[in-house]
């Protein structure tokens, strides 16, 4: 169906030209998904935008054949390609808030694909639109077709990306981290919908992203991508148990997955022994009894629930559930960002729900309880460098100026791994990982006694995460700081945390030590999550 040969790209710069892609070659055939993975930068995305003719204005392919079921793709033009687009080549971008029309409503979006492509008329469009909504298994969809996407869910936005997608028929499909940010029982059930479909159409698919758990569970094929170039390729069971080229062993080894330890995700050169952790008997925080009521269309609605646990000091407590069971509202109360409906919020003793979120800021306790936010480049503001970032609190709360604050400035940032050359940079001139070390030294810099991460390595790839966990188990040694980490990777959880809360719906429904409720456990909900987790193939142990 597709023959890439020697395809390579470059981006004229401000700095000079820059090589994205070198010499990438590869082959689909009708009915086989094949997985792009590798960092960031590696090119996976130029790879696809190239292939669909997307390229801005910058960038140009330079060499190499593109060969889509005997037509060349590089000679076609543009009038050709618009045709293509949607009818024959389609794509699923990384955002799906972003690629929709957040002012037009869905059912009108999908009609604009049908019209465009001939799929549809005026007098059936709308038939037609609801059906593909029906497709993706939108419950009631002709509810749906009237919503805007800020009415709907992550999960929910991303299957009308994917009836966008499929809306008329197409025999190539690109999937550009379509998972990205959901949590794990939607991202199962996105990710079995488009093999359903991709089987029952007979269809050839491109999967791009940075989980080698998920490519391996979804992909017949995967190509390891670096700098640019394939570096290897294979079947799922040979790349991880017999990876041939280092950086795809790098890769496996980052990847969280059963059996594995903190230590064991960094390159063997730079694994060291992991610190000893003390947790007192004395509650840092305790929660009880705590509620939170928002006011809905149809009348109040419940998002936590007579919630109580406590965190001792020293402790790492990890918070897991899907997406709207009430787990970053729960955080949000506890760092005081939030007022609770009703309960209380223990912290050092001292019941700090009796002091209005607008108030806490003035708060004695206010420099002890610090968040690092999911959104590392969001949480940064664009005008700011890395340096006045992580001074901010410093300067605002610590009431630190000049010279002093330049050199615990200096201080954070060596603490957290960032090299010093960087402080002066703003966030888009920063990596991923580099953006979340930021964040980190930020929250850290008044040396708070509780730290809450809420999915700090959501969007980072293995590599740079398995970086992120390190320092976090490093820094609680170190500090002596209590974790309460918001996730809704498993895996991270059970390597980074102590003890684990499940939420569902506003509640608590099983909480006990790490192991016991990863390995064995007690509820039906957590036994959902568990088997929705993407595994990779187990390593072979050596003799």
């Amino acid at each position: 169906m597709l023959a890439v040969r020697d395809l390579a790209v470059g981006f004229q710069t401000r700095k000079g030209p820059v090589n994205a892609l070198r010499g990438v070659s590869f082959d689909l055939a009708k009915g086989e998904t094949l997985g792009l993975v590798g960092e960031s930068g590696s090119g996976k995305s130029v790879t696809s935008y190239a292939l669909m003719g997307l390229l801005d204005a910058g960038g140009q392919i330079r060499q190499g054949e593109i060969t889509y079921s005997g037509m060349d793709l590089r000679r076609a033009s543009e009038a050709d390609m618009r045709e293509l687009r949607g009818r024959e080549i389609s794509m699923i971008f990384q955002n799906p808030r972003a690629a929709l029309n957040p002012i037009r409503k869905i059912g009108h979006q999908l009609e604009d694909v049908l019209r465009r492509h001939g799929r549809a008329s005026r007098q059936d469009a709308k038939a037609k639109a609801i059906a593909a909504l029906e497709a993706v298994r939108i419950a009631d969809a002709p509810a749906r077709y009237h919503a805007y996407p800020f009415e709907l869910s992550g999960g929910m936005c991303q299957r009308v990306v994917i009836a966008l997608a499929l809306a008329c028929d197409p025999q190539l499909l690109i999937a550009d981290e379509p998972t990205t940010g959901l949590d794990i029982t939607t991202q199962k059930a996105v990710m079995d919908l488009m093999g359903d479909l991709i089987r029952a159409r007979g269809m050839g698919a491109i999967v791009i992203t940075h989980d080698l758990g998920l490519a391996a569970q979804y992909c017949d094929r995967i190509l390891v991508m670096k700098d640019g170039a394939i570096v290897e390729q294979g079947a799922p069971e040979q790349l991880f148990s017999a990876p041939r080229h280092a950086y795809t062993r790098r890769l496996v080894e980052a990847t969280p997955r059963l059996g594995a330890s903190i230590r064991s995700l960094l390159p063997a050169e730079a694994r060291r022994p992991e610190p000893q952790h003390h947790v007192h008997n004395r509650p840092l925080l305790e929660v009880r009894d705590l509620y939170k009521t928002y006011r809905g269309k149809s009348g109040p609605v419940s998002a936590v629930k007579g919630l109580s646990f406590q965190i001792k000091a020293g402790q790492s407590l990890g918070l897991v559930g899907e997406s709207g069971c009430g787990k970053s509202t729960t955080s949000e109360m506890i760092v005081r960002l939030q007022d609770p409906s009703q309960g209380h919020i223990l912290f050092d003793g001292q019941d700090i729900a009796a002091t209005p979120a607008a108030r806490f800021a003035r708060h004695p306790l206010r420099r002890d309880i610090q968040m690092v936010f999911q959104d590392a480049t969001g949480s940064l503001n664009p005008r700011d460098s890395a340096a006045a970032a992580i001074g901010a609190p410093l300067a605002r709360i610590g009431r630190m100026r000049g010279a002093k604050r330049a050199a615990r400035v200096a201080e954070l940032a060596d603490l957290v791994g960032l090299p010093q050359n960087l402080l002066s940079r703003f966030p888009h001139q920063l990596s991923g990982g580099q953006k979340a070390r930021v964040g980190i030294a930020r929250a850290i810099a008044l040396d708070p006694k509780l730290l809450i991460l809420d999915e700090p390595t959501a969007a980072l790839d293995v590599s740079i995460q398995a970086l992120v966990l390190n320092l976090l188990v490093d820094l609680r040694a170190k500090l002596g700081m209590s974790y309460l980490f918001v996730s809704h990777d498993l895996n991270v959880v059970r390597l980074l945390c102590d003890e684990v809360l499940v939420m569902k719906s506003g509640e608590i429904i099983e909480q006990g030590p790490s192991a016991q409720v990863m390995t064995a456990p007690q509820h039906p909900y957590t036994k959902a999550l568990l088997a929705a987790a993407p595994q990779p193939p187990q390593r072979p142990t050596a003799k």
